[in-house]
């Protein structure tokens, strides 16, 4: 009694992990209640399909500006400056020249150098007073893999925001440094691009000299050296198109010291982003802003001036982005509460599946899986006779804690893992086939039906195990090594085994068990 208690509870609790509670008692309702907790995946819903190229030597080549900048104020602030700090190769953003620091200073300089940099730079020495500080392999493969990660995390709080479900977003194991988007539903392939290709890099820095109508005439303004500013061209605003800056090439707050950012509108009605700094980067905009009164600010945004002000009085960690339209101000809102990507993104592969191909792959797919199933059932009907009822009832239960699983774990339905399905099916009834024959066996030895069964499932019960282990383990390997579909594949096979051990084996011994109770002592058993 306590067995089929528990049989029955099963039951029930994998067939309310398939539908939940639906809203409503027609097969409509069922039929919602089924799709809200087993979702479909990009090839059977449709979607877009993305392959994108991090370019990750951006992320190097921003690490060593920094560290450019850091280089020069170090050597200055230790009392020995150096005439220039550079990057000579652009091709080899991982090199810093340093040349014209004091002759008489060479041990002050190494010693600096090595202390502050020897970690992560490899320090030479060259003719003519000079340096180069080579960042080490280890360095740039941690910068590398660090890229991708962020931007992984990047693309996924992005695409979040969209409101886009179960969305597919991950390493690409055939490909270097890429990353695999899948986003089941979604159609507009355009503004996916913009959101997830955009830098969205907000920066706001100290304005040097500008604006200028010509680049030329910015060029020639230049009285610093040429490593301590940068250009930047005007914005939409139709005062800023077609002029020039000047600005001083560190930023005073930029990507990461942004905490929120939120869609508005100005006193006028027109759309802008309001943006909120981070505690330690209000703190230090407030001291710089308090000892810089009266000079210019820009707000860059991917090296575009989109406003240029001057500062009136000390600004702490509140700021306004105007001139933006409806749609821009939303989209510069969420990318910059997503945090700015470390480094572009090229599209190596993109797809739109259309939902009419879903449609016809769900079609094909359950009428194969149910095909299969009835002919699976009636065989073991005809050949098993009353024993095939028992393997058709485990095989019914065991599709239904598989789609519970699936129901409960949220993993989506793919065509790879209809095929899973069905291969759960077959590897069902093998388990039954395995016992069923070593019952046979037993019986044609002599032994009455209940000794027969009981050594059929003892001695079957090995092959059983073995045969499911060593599947489970290659499902496993292809759910960490395989891409969206694979894992889905992997996912429903590995649920599907689970789901057959119980069956094939608690539940089928004690539907046999059931039925030997009920006979007369020395009557047979049907099994064929």
């Amino acid at each position: 009694m306590r067995k089929t208690l528990l049989i029955v509870a099963v039951l029930l609790v994998f067939v309310f992990g398939i539908f939940g509670i639906p809203k409503g008692f027609g097969p409509s309702a069922w039929k919602t209640a089924f799709t809200d907790r087993i979702h479909l995946g990009l090839d059977l819903k449709g979607g877009i399909h993305l392959v994108l190229q991090v370019m990750v030597q951006e992320a190097v080549s921003a690490e060593t500006d920094n560290a450019v900048a850091r280089v020069q104020a170090e050597l200055q602030q230790g009392g020995f400056p150096a005439r220039s700090v550079l990057k000579p190769d652009p091709k080899h953003p991982e090199l810093i020249q340093i040349q014209g620091t004091p002759p008489d200073r060479v041990s002050d300089v190494r010693s600096l150098l090595d202390s502050r940099y020897g970690t992560q730079y490899t320090v030479g020495s060259a003719p003519n007073n000079s340096w180069t500080l080579t960042m080490k392999q280890t360095e740039v493969q941690s910068i590398e893999q660090r890229a991708v990660t962020q931007s992984i995390d990047t693309i996924r709080s992005r695409i979040n925001a969209l409101g886009v479900r179960e969305p597919t977003i991950q390493e690409y194991n055939l490909g270097t440094n890429q990353i695999l988007v899948e986003l089941p539903g979604s159609d507009d392939l355009s503004r996916v691009r913009d959101i997830i290709q955009s830098t969205a890099r907000l920066e706001i820095h100290l304005v040097v000299g500008g604006p200028f109508p010509t680049e030329q005439a910015a060029v020639q303004s230049i009285t610093e050296p040429q490593q301590n500013v940068v250009m930047a061209y005007g914005g939409t605003e139709s005062e800023l198109l077609g002029q020039y800056y000047v600005l001083q090439r560190i930023p005073i707050v930029a990507g990461d010291d942004f905490r929120d950012a939120q869609p508005s509108v100005d006193e006028n009605g027109r759309p802008d982003a309001t943006f909120i700094l981070s505690r330690s980067a209000g703190d230090r905009f407030y001291q710089f802003t308090s000892t810089n009164i009266g000079k210019s600010l820009a707000v860059v945004l991917d090296n575009r001036v989109q406003e240029a002000a001057n500062i009136q009085q000390a600004i702490r960690d509140q700021g306004r982005i105007t001139g933006l339209g409806k749609d821009k101000a939303q989209n510069l809102s969420l990318m910059l509460r997503t945090g700015a990507l470390p480094a572009s993104i090229h599209y190596l592969q993109e797809s739109v599946v259309g939902p009419s191909l879903g449609a016809d792959s769900i079609r094909k797919g359950v009428l194969a899986s149910i095909v299969g199933m009835l002919a699976v059932m009636i065989f073991m009907l005809v050949y098993y006779h009353g024993a095939g009822i028992n393997a058709d009832l485990a095989l019914m239960l065991n599709l239904v804690i598989l789609l519970g699983f699936m129901g409960y774990a949220g993993a989506d339905l793919t065509l790879p893992g209809i095929a899973g399905v069905i291969l759960t099916i077959g590897m069902g009834v093998d388990s039954n086939v395995l016992i069923f024959e070593r019952i046979r066996e037993e019986l044609r030895a002599g032994k009455v039906p209940a000794a027969a069964v009981d050594q059929g499932f003892a001695h079957a019960w090995v092959t059983i195990v073995d045969t499911h282990v060593t599947t489970i383990v290659s499902a496993v390997i292809l759910f960490l090594f395989g891409t969206g579909p694979v894992k889905g594949f992997a996912i429903t096979l590995s649920f599907g085994l689970f789901a057959n051990l119980f069956t094939a084996v608690f539940v089928s011994r004690h539907i046999f068990d059931s039925i030997l109770k009920r006979k007369q002592r020395g009557e047979a058993l049907s099994i064929g």
